[in-house]
């Protein structure tokens, strides 16, 4: 039987090199990582899938006893596309089913084939002189009951949605035929978001909270700077030293304690034991609020500073 519970702590593949990816994903399940969250839009869905076949047919693991997730791109959005990113998504991991499918933005872009370019990622077309994103009229909605459709179909056991803002989540919950099963967010110490994961929670959504150390996920694309790291804050070090825990650590504690789950990134085996090694300890409610109050509402990945930047389009999804 699949797993109905999402694993508190899972691996984020976001930004592992395909080179990297399988020998990674097999090293986490072997540490004891039940739970990989990646996506078309990655590029590395068929290095994942090397890395889950290694371990399975290793005998490390069943696939029953993973929980796998990918993510909807923008350019998939319309209804008659759907189903094809899934079977994509699918075929490159050597999976039968997904134990959750997400909508990876609220942004719905034109359709690329996937024989044109895959991942189709953000430029619709990027030989054009000047480059840019292309939407195309697709409402949330139809797309939220074309995801309805793969669980119908046996493709994906849940579904959800990330980068969705309150307003978003209220009007999905008036329409949705399958709730939705999670809310995926940055959320970490700068952006704590305590409001939106309430909202999440009161619907009965599981909330995760991707780059949950903060800048760290951001520095090698210059979409943050060193200064900016959590883990030099004294109220972190502070918790750290009492705990005999690493910083890092202690952040990543943080988020699961509030009743989040995690999905932070390495390629270093010693990393990913330690960021699987959250529950010998706990932060006491002093250290939770200090550690709370470093909030700065201060996102990294925020579509209305990288789109237009990268992609010379203005998109802003958070006001």
């Amino acid at each position: 039987m699949a797993l109905q519970e999402m694993p508190k702590v899972g691996l984020g593949l976001w930004k592992i090199a395909k080179e990297d990816c399988a020998q990674t994903v097999y090293d986490a399940i072997v540490a004891g990582y039940r739970h990989l969250d990646g996506a078309c839009d990655y590029g590395n869905e068929k290095e994942v899938g090397e890395g889950i076949a290694k371990a399975i047919n290793d005998g490390v693991v069943s696939r029953e006893e993973l929980w796998v997730t990918s993510k909807l791109w923008n350019t998939f959005h319309a209804p008659e596309h759907v189903q094809l990113a899934v079977e994509k998504s699918l075929e490159d991991l050597g999976l039968d089913y997904l134990d959750l499918y997400l909508i990876h933005f609220p942004i719905a872009q034109k359709f690329v084939p996937i024989e044109t370019r895959y991942p189709p990622e953000w430029f619709f077309d990027p030989t054009a002189d000047e480059p840019k994103m292309e939407l195309a009229k697709v409402p949330l909605y139809q797309t939220w009951h074309a995801m309805e459709a793969l669980v119908e179909k046996g493709l994906v056991k849940h579904i959800g949605v990330c980068n969705y803002n309150s307003a978003l989540l209220h009007d999905l919950m008036t329409y949705a035929n399958v709730k939705p099963f999670a809310l995926q967010i940055e959320s970490h110490p700068y952006n704590t978001q305590e409001k939106l994961i309430a909202t999440a929670k009161n619907y009965g959504l599981s909330v995760t909270a991707f780059s949950p150390l903060g800048a760290l996920s951001y520095l090698e694309l210059d979409m943050a700077s060193a200064n900016e790291s959590v883990l030099e804050q004294a109220v972190v070090k502070a918790a750290a030293e009492r705990v005999n825990k690493t910083p890092a650590q202690v952040v990543l504690r943080w988020n699961i304690q509030r009743g989040c789950s995690i999905i932070p990134k390495s390629t270093k085996l010693s990393r990913l034991k330690e960021n699987l090694a959250l529950f010998d300890f706990a932060l006491n409610d002093s250290e939770m609020d200090a550690i709370a109050a470093l909030n700065a509402d201060k996102r990294f990945n925020d579509p209305g500073d990288f789109c237009q930047a990268a992609f010379n389009t203005l998109h802003p999804i958070y006001d």
